[in-house]
């Protein structure tokens, strides 16, 4: 679910100090993103955001949703923006974001 290599490697390019600065902005662009998500039934900007999403999720080691985002974006490119199952994706993001802010003091 989380790759860990890739948030040790986001905290020794960004240094120590500046990590959980930059894990904070990370989950409070992706919440607000989330929150679109779960309040707005439009799918128009869905591709944009699930492309977003994705690029978030991978600087941050959220493996499986990226990848989730990722299959949705393409679904959405493609014009089937109506068969993404977001709330499969949000709930990838909340179990993401639970065993990530868990784990993440053993893997200082």
């Amino acid at each position: 679910m989380i790759h860990w290599s890739r948030v040790n490697e986001l905290r020794n390019e960004v240094g120590t100090d500046d990590f959980h600065e930059v894990v904070d902005l990370f989950l409070e662009e992706v919440e607000e993103v989330i929150d679109r998500l779960r309040a707005d039934g439009s799918r128009d900007a869905l591709e944009q955001d699930l492309h977003f999403l994705k690029g978030s999720a991978l600087s941050l080691g959220f493996e499986s949703f990226s990848t989730l985002c990722q299959d949705g974006e393409r679904q959405s490119a493609s014009g089937d923006a109506e068969t993404v199952d977001v709330n499969a994706i949000i709930n990838n993001y909340e179990q993401s974001k639970t065993v990530f802010l868990y784990e993440l003091p053993q893997h200082s």
